[in-house]
């Protein structure tokens, strides 16, 4: 459980946390299970936080610094994470359906089996993040940074990812099923047994991605880059090839 005196200077105010927290930087601070339902945590320093099972559905964080915070199992939905700093949280099975995470730095997250459905993370910085088995259906990642994210296993049907950078990302066995893929950056990116059906990818730089075994059944491909790309045994059947680079 959250721990009372916490919790109550957390509620206090904002000036009455930001002086507790810099004269008391080293207490680690224990919030498990609190309700912070539709609080109001704009700018609020909250680095290292234990926000385990916590209530922050429609919260705002606008600002906030929750890098190493643990979230595990928090429930986010719809809280405004807009330029929030998640670097190195752990938001494992969190659920953040149709949270605003808008230019938010989520470098090296985990975020493994969290609901992202419905969320908006347009010009988000998701660098190096471990995203296996996540869930963003229908969100907005529009040129949102996923350099070397692990999203092995992750739901991306619908979502919107165009104008994303994808450099190296891993994304085998992911479902990108009706995915906005125009003009994304895929370079040596990893979509082995990747589920593309019917994917946009107009214009997407595929140059060295291995689509081996990967579905691209109805995909747009026009005018892509997939020289050196490895596409053995991909389904093309139905594919758009106009102007592809091959």
């Amino acid at each position: 459980m959250a721990n009372i005196e916490h919790l109550k200077l957390l509620k206090s105010g904002a000036v009455n946390w930001i002086e507790w927290r810099n004269q008391n930087p080293h207490i680690e601070i224990d919030l498990t299970s609190a309700n912070l339902h539709l609080e109001n945590l704009r700018g609020a320093n909250l680095q290292g936080v234990n926000f385990n099972k916590v209530d922050l559905v429609a919260a705002i964080l606008v600002r906030s610094n929750l890098s190493k915070a643990n979230l595990t199992n928090a429930n986010l939905a719809q809280a405004k994470l807009i330029e929030a700093n998640l670097q190195n949280a752990n938001l494992s099975i969190a659920n953040l359906t149709e949270a605003i995470l808008t230019q938010a730095d989520l470098s090296y997250v985990n975020l493994i089996g969290a609901n992202l459905s419905h969320a908006n993370l347009e010009n988000a910085m998701m660098t190096d993040a471990n995203l296996i088995g996540t869930d963003f259906y229908n969100a907005n990642l529009k040129y949102a940074d996923l350099v070397n994210a692990q999203l092995i296993r992750s739901n991306l049907s619908f979502a919107n990812l165009m104008g994303a950078n994808l450099i190296t990302a891993n994304l085998s066995e992911a479902n990108l099923y009706e995915a906005e893929l125009m003009t994304v950056q895929l370079y040596k990116a990893n979509l082995h047994k990747a589920n593309l059906t019917k994917a946009h990818l107009g214009g997407a730089y595929l140059y060295k991605a291995d689509l081996s075994q990967a579905n691209l059944m109805n995909a747009d491909l026009s005018w892509a880059n997939l020289k050196g790309a490895n596409l053995q045994g991909a389904n093309l059947q139905g594919a758009n090839l106009r102007g592809a680079i091959m």
